[in-house]
């Protein structure tokens, strides 16, 4: 496997990263995962500006312009084997003496990138879904950037694992709703079907912005398909006729059992089989472009 480190490609059995470097002592910094078809990066723009908004976030300045940025993906890509891959994009502030503040002058960034085969949901999980569980959102309150400070967000992935499930729907408590309100799942986002609405939670610092949320409602209102942003309270989740879940790897999927109870019939509905079906085609139309 060949990976981007600081200017230089190279195998990944050969990349080396000092211990000092701020990433490892405090997590100081962002990443980016992109997906790319037929060897071309999708929605590089969205992820790109997303990576600014990160970066802007921590106030670490961006390295590299979005050709450059480009110029790196493509060369990357080619380098590695594979039709279809995710690019894990890792941006850290570099490399100084353990101290809190940043460091003064400024260091280099540390840059670093890699390559994988992206493997979409197989069709027997298309047609089953997926189980889900609930847990308190107990994360920072700046999770709209996307912090490789991952601690939480890996606790709450893990308590799925351990029960057997694929993802962690996450609450956040507020006086003024009773129960509190979804925010996201550890690793994706979620939406809410009811009456043939689809509700997505709004984008904000309690939730990181996902692409693959973007397409979605892009693609509800370019097929008139209603739909609504606004907060979603507990009790619209487990009340809901479907759930979907979204990300960057996962694509569209179905959420068929939310803490061991169905959801709706227990088995994806339709407002899954359209979404998907229509990412599919956006998806294609979008790489012949």
């Amino acid at each position: 496997m060949a990976i981007y480190l600081n200017g230089q490609y190279l195998p990944i059995e050969e990349a080396k990263v000092s211990v000092l470097d701020r990433g490892f002592i405090f997590g100081d910094g962002v990443y980016e995962v992109i997906p790319v078809y037929s060897r071309k990066a999708f929605r590089l723009e969205e992820h790109l500006r997303r990576l600014q908004h990160s970066l802007d976030g921590i106030k670490l300045a961006n390295p590299h312009s979005n050709a450059e940025w480009a110029r790196i993906i493509d060369e990357l890509v080619a380098r590695n084997a594979g039709e279809d891959q995710y690019l894990y994009l890792h941006i850290t502030r570099g490399v100084a003496k353990r101290d809190h503040a940043f460091p003064n002058p400024p260091v280099d960034p540390t840059v670093f990138m890699m390559s994988n085969p992206l493997l979409t949901p197989p069709a027997e999980l298309l047609r089953s879904g997926i189980a889900c569980i609930t847990a308190p959102d107990n994360r920072w309150l700046r999770c709209d950037i996307k912090a490789i400070a991952l601690l939480p967000n890996v606790l709450l992935r893990q308590m799925a694992v351990d029960a057997g499930c694929a993802e962690t729907i996450l609450i956040r408590p507020e006086s003024t709703t009773e129960g509190g309100f979804m925010t996201e799942g550890a690793a994706s986002n979620i939406f809410v079907v009811k009456n043939g609405t689809l509700l997505a939670p709004p984008k904000d610092n309690l939730m990181l912005p996902g692409i693959t949320y973007d397409v979605v409602l892009e693609l509800a209102a370019a097929n008139g398909i209603p739909h609504e942003v606004r907060r979603i309270a507990v009790a619209e989740v487990f009340a809901a006729d479907e759930l979907l879940l979204t990300s960057s790897t996962k694509e569209v999927l179905a959420i068929t059992q939310l803490d061991g109870k169905p959801i709706g019939s227990g088995k994806p509905g339709a407002m899954f089989a359209r979404l998907h079906a229509l990412y599919q085609d956006f998806k294609r139309d979008v790489m012949r472009a």
